[in-house]
């Protein structure tokens, strides 16, 4: 014990004057020892800050124009048949995307969420064999087949092959194709024993959709959308049914390129309908974000926050579209994040600092403790401590 008491005195680094020779005590020995050790910590930790960089924040208006958004989405519908879902995205520019194809794929699952088939085009039928006769006249010998419109011809030398066909001139007129039976290229095709035959399945869709740099929206939805007297409605009737599950999950939703710490809110979100028809909302605000790393790398992306909202209503009384709707609004404010390296210089100082506050602190204390004991001391000898 003498001993370790020895080592613990000869460690102190402010020896004391007494007279013409310095004295160490053992209290200062402690005072180095922990001193030393918060310098040491104070040091890694500085030197950590100064080795990784860090993020500057700023909030600046935005005043880019002209640009597009790019929606990333992966979402899975559970009990709704990828024949049956379409997916739109309008804004208030007036510029619409109807059943949107290009860049979707679409994975047909099984009740127990296993992936049955994947196929990249919308709702669909593969061209037959042997389309039907325009006007279904007969054959003469060469002549072309060419499948009737059934009125949604755009011209005299328009041909309606396949179901979607006419499903595609129904569109464009603001028709809505009520009886896939009464139309022979459907009914040679089987399109409503198909869709039996998918009754049960579920899809799930993923991909990415293109759009202005405005205001907007986008939605899955079941059936073909149109136009009709400026109102924007899906042909529904198409399948037959009275009611649709929109029941979905969304693994994935963000608004242009993921970059270091971005959180998106709707990732993993999930929702049950509990009633026959439903319309579910998110309403989105869409941040502008520019993320720039230390070798200058700059991501140009958006963070968002959302509200959800529900409408449901018995069969017969729903009147709004089935389907899950996302509205989005953009902020005029941007949101830069920069990524930087703390000089040298500055590290520098703060390592002086630290060893020079400590040391410096450390010395009061041991002072104040080193006089406070020689009082006591000098009381107790004399018989006044108590």
């Amino acid at each position: 014990m003498d001993n370790l008491i020895s080592k613990l005195r000869n460690l102190d680094a402010y020896p004391k004057i007494n007279e013409d020779f310095y004295s160490r005590t053992l209290s200062g020995g402690v005072i180095t020892i922990a001193s030393s050790l918060i310098m040491l910590l104070l040091f890694i930790s500085e030197l950590r800050l100064y080795l990784h960089a860090v993020t500057e924040t700023k909030l600046i208006v935005d005043t880019s124009r002209g640009e597009h958004l790019k929606i990333n989405f992966d979402i899975t519908f559970p009990a709704l048949a990828c024949s049956m879902i379409s997916v739109d995205a309008m804004d208030i520019s007036g510029e619409q995307h109807l059943d949107v194809r290009h860049d979707i794929i679409k994975n047909r699952l099984d009740p127990h969420g296993n992936v049955i088939a994947a196929r990249k085009d919308g709702i669909g039928s593969p061209k037959i064999e042997n389309p039907l006769q325009k006007h279904g006249g007969r054959l003469e010998h060469n002549e072309t087949y060419c499948g009737s419109c059934y009125g949604a011809d755009t011209a005299d030398d328009h041909c309606c092959n396949t179901c979607e066909d006419v499903r595609e001139a129904y569109k464009k007129k603001g028709w809505a194709l009520s009886d896939p039976d009464s139309i022979d290229q459907c009914k040679r095709e089987g399109f409503l024993q198909r869709i039996k035959e998918e009754d049960g399945e579920g899809c799930n869709l993923y991909g990415f959709l293109e759009v202005n740099k405005v205001a907007g929206n986008f939605h899955f939805a079941p059936g073909k959308s149109f136009q009709q007297s400026n109102i924007h409605v899906h042909d529904i009737k198409t399948f037959q049914k009275d009611s649709f599950n929109i029941s979905h999950k969304i693994n994935k939703l963000s608004f242009g390129d993921d970059f270091p710490g971005v959180m998106n809110p709707l990732d993993g979100v999930q929702w049950t309908q509990h009633t026959s028809s439903a319309m579910y909302q998110y309403f989105i605000k869409v941040v502008p974000t520019v993320y720039t790393d230390v070798s200058e790398h700059t991501i140009q992306s958006n963070q968002f926050s959302v509200t959800e909202h529900f409408t449901g209503s018995e069969v017969g009384l729903f009147r709004a579209v089935p389907g899950v709707f996302f509205i989005y609004d953009l902020s005029p404010i941007k949101v830069t994040f920069t990524e930087q390296h703390i000089s040298f210089l500055h590290f520098l100082t703060n390592v002086c600092a630290i060893v020079g506050g400590i040391f410096t602190v450390s010395g009061i204390l041991d002072s104040f403790v080193y006089h406070g004991q020689k009082v006591i001391k000098k009381k107790m000898e004399i018989g006044k401590f108590s």
